[in-house]
């Protein structure tokens, strides 16, 4: 019988690149090489370390060592497709692509194409990133065939530039083994047009309030979703407004443009009709940030696209207005914010920036993980791309435990994959803690076993050793409140008295809206947004 392995040699655990080894029978594949350091893979033996690699997408916690890989091994070729072998130069700014030896060569959707005799490959476009694929990996013997999908990072839903993932075109492959991304691990999230209304509303209200405000981000991805957004909402159609792109960004959107005819109809539409990201004449214009114009940011309220990894402090340090930071949350990381000065003066005297957090879904949440499983029913799941908090979430669910056999390896661990034959799961880690309530007159007490204090949540959840509970169905949920969010509470700026404004009213609590005949019952909202359910804090006390 045929031999199927998987050894990770990164798994995408925190900040970790992604980087797996796959071998079926005698030929050995490599997805993804996300490692920056590719020490691991040049093995001291004559053999190569892989028959040729795939890349899933461009983003570099799946690609950033291919550039070093393709030097290491420039007649092992490299995979992907065409959008992605476009994108790809985008993670190494200063190198000069040879035209006559590409790094990547393009693979059609939805067409196997044969790499190894017996051995055929076939995309299906993934989410999340222009590009992205879902890889099938199909290996024919004279016994039966073998199919092993893997999935880089995926998305069921619709993005403003990307379709998401065609799940009717897996439906009932039945892959032997299927290696996916657990992100988001078992939690629920909004949809994401939810998600993109309420970050919108949120920079809408600052931009009223007279602040600039700076958005991070990633070069590819989600700085050109939020370009779209802000180009589309209605909160900022027409309004005479400077939303500037700086950096790798906007390098990104050039690519971008250059691709259009791989976008979605409406993308292309919309392009018709207006160009897609850069715009002077249409409001709110779409610029490009140039040395010339920075002098210009401190003049009125702006918004600005910019580089996770660049210098901030650069924008606002000879602004005469105040500034708003808006950082992307990644569930299951801890935001690592960059130094920044404690005190920082603008020349109007006013302290800067505030920092603020925001969430837009670019993966599955539980539910979706789930719905793929189910669709494609393969034998072994492999579980990697996320917290191991939140995958041992995933690989601890009955409906998963009961029908397929999980893995969750970490780095360097060879993996087997016995096709046809009876597994024996490994026993449950302690996910469920037994506790005791005690009712007093005018208290509750808790008491949970120490046990659950080992868990790396745990820190961030007794963070201020305050706690916010609220019922789910049948179910109390409890949240802890972090340091940022209960000094926000008490010291963000003073909001006048008479304002119809979330901060004055009777539901907001924990930065929160409880009214449960509102549109944002439950969410997260900033102390100055607004909503037709408003009611005083005031009519309480009359």
């Amino acid at each position: 019988m045929i031999d199927l392995e998987c050894l990770p040699y990164s798994v995408g655990h925190a900040e970790e690149g992604l980087c797996l080894l796959v071998r079926m029978g005698s030929h050995r594949i490599l997805l993804d090489c996300g490692i920056q350091d590719i020490s691991p893979l040049l093995t001291s033996s004559d053999q190569p370390p892989a028959d040729f690699v795939l890349c899933s997408h461009a983003h570099a916690d799946h690609a950033q060592g291919l550039l070093a890989f393709h030097q290491a091994f420039p007649q092992i070729p490299i995979y992907g497709s065409e959008v992605t072998t476009q994108l790809l130069p985008l993670n190494w700014p200063d190198w000069e692509p040879d035209v006559n030896h590409p790094l990547c060569q393009s693979l059609p959707w939805h067409s196997a194409r044969e790499l190894k005799p017996g051995l055929s490959v076939t995309l299906f476009p993934a989410g999340h990133l222009p590009g992205a694929s879902v890889i099938l990996i199909n290996y024919v013997t004279t016994e039966r065939s073998y199919k092993l999908i893997y999935t880089g990072d995926f998305f069921l839903s619709n993005s403003r530039l990307v379709e998401g993932l065609p799940l009717g075109e897996l439906r009932g492959l039945k892959p032997d083994v299927l290696i996916l991304e657990g992100s988001y691990g078992t939690a629920r999230h909004p949809h994401r047009r939810q998600l993109e209304n309420q970050l919108a509303e949120r920079l809408y209200r600052a931009i009223e309030a007279q602040y600039c405000l700076l958005l991070p981000t990633p070069s590819l991805g989600l700085g050109q979703e939020l370009l779209m957004l802000l180009r589309s909402h209605h909160y900022f159609t027409g309004r005479d407004l400077d939303i500037w792109v700086d950096g790798t960004v906007a390098t990104g959107c050039d690519v971008y443009l250059q691709l259009l005819s791989q976008f979605p109809a409406s993308v292309q539409n919309f392009a018709q009709h207006q160009p897609l990201f850069w715009d002077e004449r249409i409001r709110p214009r779409v610029r490009r940030l140039t040395p010339q114009y920075r002098s210009q940011l401190s003049e009125s309220p702006c918004i600005i696209l910019t580089d996770e990894y660049a210098d901030w402090n650069s924008y606002w340090a000879n602004s005469t207005l105040p500034w708003m930071l808006f950082l992307p949350q990644k569930p299951g990381r801890p935001l690592e914010i960059l130094p920044i000065p404690e005190f920082v003066e603008t020349r109007s005297g006013q302290s800067a920036p505030q920092v603020e957090t925001y969430f837009i879904s670019e993966h599955c949440d539980g539910p979706g993980t789930t719905q793929l499983i189910h669709n494609l029913r393969p034998q072994h799941i492999i579980f990697v791309h996320g917290s191991p908090t939140y995958l041992a979430d995933l690989t601890n669910l009955e409906e998963l435990r009961n029908r397929y056999q999980l893995h969750t390896p970490d780095a360097g661990t060879l993996v087997e994959l016995p096709i046809g034959e009876t597994f024996l799961q490994p026993p449950l880690t302690e996910t469920q803690y037994e506790g005791e309530i005690t009712e007093f007159e005018t208290q509750i007490h808790i008491t949970l076993p120490p046990a659950l204090t080992t868990d790396p949540r745990w820190p961030a959840f007794a963070d201020t050793g305050l706690v916010e509970a609220r019922w789910q169905g049948e179910e109390l949920v409890l949240r802890g409140i972090s340091q940022r969010e209960f000094l926000s509470q008490g010291s963000d700026r003073p909001i006048p008295v008479d304002l119809d404004c979330c901060g004055n009213c009777q539901y907001y609590r924990g930065q929160r809206c409880w009214n449960q005949a509102s549109a944002l019952f439950g969410f997260k909202v900033t102390p100055d947004g607004y909503c037709p359910m408003f009611e005083c804090i005031e009519r309480l006390v009359e």
